[in-house]
This record gives C-alpha cells, structure tokens and sequence, in this order.
C-alpha cells in the first residue's frame, strides 16, 4: 500500500513541480523506500557482516537525502543580476566505511601575526617594568620622612661626628633598573678634612683589588689623635669602614624608637639586627620597603662606601661608580636621542627575574652598554632589539675570558667576585638566548 501511494505521487509530480523537482523527489523518496524494505526485510542474525553492511547502507543512504539539492527558489527581477550558477567546490573524499558528518559552517580561522623581536621587548617594556606612580610616590614620601628621623637623631646623639646630610639614591629615582618600588637607599656623608686624611690605591692594599681604597691618617706627629673626630674609628691608621658600620649598625638596632616613628608616618620599620648591613625593613598597608644605609666618603674625585669585602680585612672602603654610570648613560642618550636607559631596564629586569643572572643586573650591565656606545653609535628606538641582542653577545665575550673591564677604570674587573660556577651557568643560560632571546623574556 505505502509503495502504491509514492508511486502514484512520483507519476503526478511532474506536472506539479516540473522536470527538477521531481528529479529532486524521486530521489529523496528512493532512498526513502530503501530504508523502510531494509526495516522490514528479515535480517540474517546469524551474519555479523550482514548486519554490518546494512548499517553502513543506512549512513550512505542518509548521506543521500543529505546531498539531494534542493530545489531553486522562484526568481525575483532583482536576482536577474546575479550569476545563475556558483563556481562548483570540489567533493571531500571520506574515508570507507566512517559516518558521514553533519555539514557545519567553516569559520577559517586566521593566524596570529608574528611579533618581531623588536615589538616583543617593547611589549614587555610596557606590560612588566612599568612602577605604579602612587607606589614610587608613596615609598619616596615614607623614605624621605624616615631619613628626616635618622638625621635629627644622628645630630642630636653624635654632635661631634660632621655628618653631612643624609640624600637617597637607587635605580627607583635613576630609572636605570627598578622593577618595584622596594629598595632604596640612604646615603649618609662623612665629611673628611683633607689635611688631615689621604687615600691609598686599591693596589697597593692588601687584596691587590683596585676597586677598594684605603683612607690613612697622616701626619699623626704634627696632628696627634684626637684632632679629627674621626680618629676614634682607626684601626692601625686607617679609618676602618668595618668599625664605624658596626657604630652605626648599635645605633639603627638598640638606640633609635622606631616603633614611634613607624606610628608618626603610619607605618611599621623594622631594623634588621642579624644582617651586617645597615637596613631597614618598612611596612605599609600599599608599599614595603628595604631601606639600606650607606656610610659614604668624597675625596679626591672618588665616591668611596663603607661596604668591605668578606673577610677579616676591615679597613677597605669600595669605589662607587653609580653615580658616574647614571650620568654617562642619561648624557649619551640625551645627545643621540638613544635608548639606552631603556635597553637597560629590559635587560636588568631580565636577569632579575632569572636567578642564575642576579649578579649581572646593575653595574656590571651599565658597564656592558657603555663600552658598546664607545663603538656603535646608533641606539635610535628602532634599533632597540639590535643593540639589545648586541649586548647579550658581549656578555658572553665577557663571560668566557672571566673579565668586564669597568669603563671608567680598566684596572678593575667587574667579575672577580664571580665563581667558576656561576660564569658557567650565566654563559650557558645567555649562550642559548643568542639564537633564541625570547627565553629571556619568560619570567623564571
């Protein structure tokens, strides 16, 4: 009866819908009738294969139903502009046997651009060493009224001892390195009488070191002890660095109320009382900071600290370059309109943000960058990523002879205090980056 019925309609569709469409409905209704005589027929249960094939019969039949076109839509005057017919797309080969998917719609999807290294470091100049304004206000503030205290209790506890006036220092208000407003420091002068002091070179000490100085007493015959009020930190001659840090370091942990200014500038300052630095640990509810003191000697064009070196000499004092290396660099940017301080920022956060390279970052950079101005030129923005693989290549020349002549005095080695150990590990780390410097980039 069923078969009867569609035969009838598949007689009296031509009339109706004309040669295509029913070109269209017997096509659809044979695959129609297929399913229903495969329903209905008995299955050989005792033939898996059988049952198999009537199962990939049945997807290829829908498949065709799928496939049929359909019919085309009454034209309009405005379609007869249009092109009839639609260039044809080629049929995607299925594999045997595997279901026919639904047809979705293809969204091709376009592929990220690749940055270029350039616009990689500049990404990363913008996204991670930008400091917040509020914090870097926020700790100056704290820093400077922390520094007013310190002063008004230095005058008041050692009246005798001429210190000048204490000022901050530090990659936060240079802008050479800071990746966060939490480390300055206080630089506190000694005031010298020439007269009545002299310096020592560094090799003529008793480290052969020509980054440390020695300050000697003289004229002890003519100027007995006690004409300078310095003279109660000699040690054999020599004003010895370690004997006035140690002073300074009882005053900072046993003499000063920090817990009453910390509750004047609404913050908590902590001494540190193991560590032989001079520093301070302040705690704020939006910022906390590392305050070091740095005892500081000026004499004879030399910036000298009272940082000795490990060990049981203690009357060397370090030469400081900072100072130096700041305006140097910010002089030779401001000439070429260069982008030193800013490749430098780049490659101090860097070997911040990667433990085996935290000995690089600071001086030893600047030095890197100023001896490579002394032989290139252009440091123009849009050589950035140029100048920075350049300095990447230094390093490594650097690291593989063992020596960073400072720029400003060739006699000293920026790595004497660097182990075998960790020049190998800083060499093999910047040695893969020469090919690849975007490992660099990626915060360890």
């Amino acid at each position: 009866g069923l078969g009867s019925v569609l035969d009838l309609l598949l007689a009296n569709a031509r009339l109706v819908l004309g040669v295509t469409g029913a070109a269209v409905l017997a096509i659809a209704t044979l695959a129609v009738k297929r399913l229903i005589d495969r329903a209905t027929s008995p299955r050989d249960e005792g033939n898996p294969k059988a049952e198999q094939k009537t199962l990939e019969e049945s997807w290829q039949d829908l498949a065709l139903i799928k496939a049929t076109p359909k019919p085309p839509k009454k034209q309009r005057r405005e379609d007869l502009s249009k092109p009839l017919l639609s260039p044809a797309q080629p049929p995607v080969p299925e594999p045997k046997g595997c279901p026919v998917p639904l047809e979705t719609p293809r969204i091709e999807s376009i592929p990220p651009r690749c940055l270029t290294l350039q616009e990689k470091l500049l990404s990363h100049y913008s996204t991670h060493l930008s400091v917040p304004e509020a914090q870097v206000s926020l700790a100056l503030q704290l820093t400077r009224s922390i520094c007013v205290q310190l002063q008004k209790f230095l005058r008041n506890k050692c009246p005798e001892l001429p210190f000048g006036s204490l000022f901050l220092s530090g990659p936060l208000l240079d802008g050479l390195g800071a990746l966060t407003a939490d480390h300055i420091h206080l630089m506190l002068p000694v005031v010298l009488d020439s007269v009545l002091w002299s310096l020592i070179p560094g090799e003529d000490t008793v480290v052969r070191n020509p980054q440390y100085w020695m300050i000697k007493r003289t004229d002890l015959q003519y100027f007995p002890r006690g004409c300078s009020p310095w003279d109660r930190f000699i040690v054999g001659q020599y004003l010895s660095s370690n004997a006035l840090g140690e002073t300074l370091h009882k005053m900072l942990v046993a003499s000063i109320n920090w817990p009453a200014i910390g509750s004047l500038l609404g913050c908590v300052i902590h001494p540190l009382v193991a560590s032989q630095e001079l520093k301070l640990e302040v705690k704020h509810d939006q910022v906390e900071l590392n305050v070091t003191l740095f005892p500081v000697v000026e004499m004879e064009n030399k910036v000298l600290l009272a940082v000795p070196p490990e060990g049981l000499v203690e009357n060397l004092w370090l030469e400081s370059f900072y100072r130096a290396e700041v305006s140097k660099v910010k002089e030779l940017d401001a000439g070429d309109r260069g982008a030193r301080q800013r490749c430098l920022r780049i490659l101090n956060g860097v070997c911040k943000s990667h433990p085996a390279l935290h000995k690089l970052s600071g001086s030893p950079l600047t030095h890197v960058v100023l001896h490579l101005s002394a032989t290139t030129s252009d440091w123009a923005e849009e050589s950035l990523a140029e100048r920075f693989q350049q300095v990447l290549e230094e390093l490594v020349g650097y690291l593989e002879k063992g020596v960073l002549p400072s720029y400003f005095n060739h006699k000293i080695n920026l790595f004497c205090q660097l182990l075998e150990e960790e020049v190998d590990e800083m060499g093999f780390l910047l040695y893969r980056a020469l090919s690849e410097p975007e490992l660099l980039l990626k915060e360890k």
